[in-house]
Formats: C-alpha cells, structure tokens, sequence
C-alpha cells in the first residue's frame, strides 16, 4: 500500500510538471485558485492548522476574518504550485518582470565584498521564484539543501527540477551538507535556507509571535564559522502577477558571549525579521504545520553522546513538498 500511495504521489506530481507548464499562464492561474478554494472549503487538517497559526499572527482577528486568511492562504499556496510548475518555461523577461526585490544592494554588496552571504526565508510567497531571479536575473548561482524524502522518484525529481533552475542542490544524507555550505561561504559563495521551521531536536528556541517557537541553529552557526554576511529575506503577493520582496539589513555576530549564546541572539534576530514579514502579510504565509512548541508533540531528546541523525542536524527547511505539507491538498504532516 506504501509503495502505491509513493507511486501515486510521485505520478500526480509529475502530471502536474508535464500539464500546468503548458497551459496558458491566466488558465493556470484560474485552475490553482480553483483548488485552493475546493480544498479550502473541506476544511482538512492542513486548513484548520492554517488558521490556528494565523490567530497568533492576527491575534485580534474575528472568526470571519480567520476563515478569509485561511482562504486568501490557501491561493496564495496553490499560487506557489502553479508558478513553479511553470518556471521552467519562463524566459528571462518573464523571471525579470515578476520579481520585485527592495533594498538587493545588501545582497549585491555582500557578494562583491567576497565574504559569501547567506539568505535565510520563511516560508512566504515562492522561494522557488527568488531563487530563479537570483540565477537568471543576477546571473548568481547559489546553493541549497534538501532532505532525501520518500518517494525516492519525487526527491529526484525536485532536485532535477531546481537544478534546471540553476540550483546546486545538497542533500542532507551523509551529514556533509553542512560542511559543504560552509566551503561555499568561504569560497564567497551564496547559499539560501528556508528558515522559520525547525526539522530537527536541536532547533534554537525564539520568541515568535509572543510564545515560543524553535528555529534552526544552521544561518547563524554558518555565518560564525564563516564570517558570512547573514542576510533575512520576506517576500509577498500582492494584487499583481508580480512578486515581491524584501532584503533585511544584515544579522551581525555579537561581540561577546558563547557560542550557543551567539547562536541564540541571532536566530532570534531572524524571527524577528520574519515575524515583520509575515504580519504584513498573513495571507502569503505557507505554514500548514504545527510550529509553536505548545502545538508540537513530545520528542524524543538525544540519547547522551549519541551523534544527531541527518534530520536532526541544524540546517534550514528547503520547502520538502512531503516532509513539510507542500503536498497540494495534503493531510497536515507532522513534523
């Protein structure tokens, strides 16, 4: 039953590569906005969760006002599947023109100073459309991370389809993934973590929204190791095909303290510029899942000495569709 539902799930998906890519964008566009309303109004699990962490976004939101957050969520949510089964055939125009960015001097000026940048996101509008603006548009290649999810056919297939954008792509198996972002940083490269959501049991505890939340330690740690330029980044929709953005003033590294005390202030720092972009814009926020840590069930803590398991090492969430609810009408995945 198991390699059936992974059968299924690998073909839906690349039903969706093979057709939407080739419908015209506006049709496209309808039919998302379409699925987003059918799943919107069977209110499952992921739409329900959708809501309960908006109402700590939004917290004086009435329950009218929820329920059009929930729905103006989900669209925006299928907006993302619908745009990134389609980046394959934008040209560069197309990239050029749907991408709003403010304040990329930050991004520019890191580059050129050759200290190689991190850009840490939350899961707002379509990562997958910064990451092609930044390789088409700046003419930048960057680095990224991916768990090795089930099926093994989809995992390939995302990869193979970031790739094409340009994407060198990690895999978080084998544990070398961090070292490998730490050789780019130094080489002065870019690297790019989606970062508001921790995989792991070694997450950073911040404040987020008035209680707390965990958040991976990877941004800050790299940026320490490295002397990289830690940059936060929020993106939104608004009434326009076009997408924007915002690039953060720099999270520096603080001149005293430990280590884990370093890690901690900046992470936090992180939400910080997260939660800003995310209040602003509720609707584009993609978190389907339980984030605060009175949501989340009991985890097991590491046994003493043992070393972490790839899932539990502290990178950032690279938009899994399975391990993170991307599965369009998926069930709530718990984390």
């Amino acid at each position: 039953m198991s390699a059936m539902k992974d059968r299924l799930t690998d073909s839906l998906y690349g039903l969706g590569w093979a057709t939407v890519k080739k419908l015209p964008e506006p049709v496209a566009a309808g039919l998302g906005r379409r699925i987003a309303d059918t799943a919107w109004k069977r209110r499952g699990k992921s739409v329900l969760r959708l809501e309960s962490n908006l109402a700590r976004v939004v917290p004086d939101a009435t329950p009218a006002r929820l329920a059009e957050l929930s729905q103006a969520g989900m669209r925006s949510y299928m907006r993302y599947w619908m745009e990134s089964f389609r980046l394959p055939t934008w040209a560069k125009e197309r990239v050029d023109n749907g991408f709003d960015i403010k304040d990329v001097h930050y991004l520019k000026d890191g580059l050129a100073s050759g200290r190689g940048v991190i850009l840490a996101l939350p899961h707002l509008a379509n990562w997958d459309l910064a990451g092609v603006w930044v390789t088409r548009s700046l003419g930048v290649p960057f680095t990224t991370v991916a768990e090795r999810l089930k099926p093994e056919t989809l995992y390939d297939r995302f990869v193979a389809y970031r790739e094409s954008l340009g994407m060198e792509v990690l895999p978080h198996t084998g544990g070398s993934a961090f070292g490998t972002l730490a050789r780019r940083l130094r080489a002065g490269g870019l690297i790019c973590l989606v970062a508001d959501r921790d995989l792991s049991a070694s997450g950073i505890e911040v404040d987020f929204f008035g209680e707390t939340a965990r958040m991976p330690a990877g941004p800050a740690m790299l940026a320490q190791q490295t002397g990289a330029l830690l940059l936060p980044v929020t993106l939104w929709y608004d009434e326009t095909p076009v997408m924007k953005g915002r690039i953060h003033p720099p999270v520096d590294v603080p001149e005293s303290g430990t280590r884990a005390e370093k890690t901690s202030v900046m992470t936090q720092a992180l939400a910080d510029a997260f939660a800003t972009g995310i209040a602003d814009h509720p609707e584009d926020w993609h978190m389907l899942q339980r984030l605060w840590l009175k949501d989340l069930e009991e985890r097991v803590p590491l046994d003493e000495g043992r070393a972490p398991r790839d899932e539990e090492r502290p990178l950032g969430d690279e938009r899994a569709p399975l391990r993170e609810g991307r599965a369009p009408l998926g069930e709530e995945r718990q984390p």
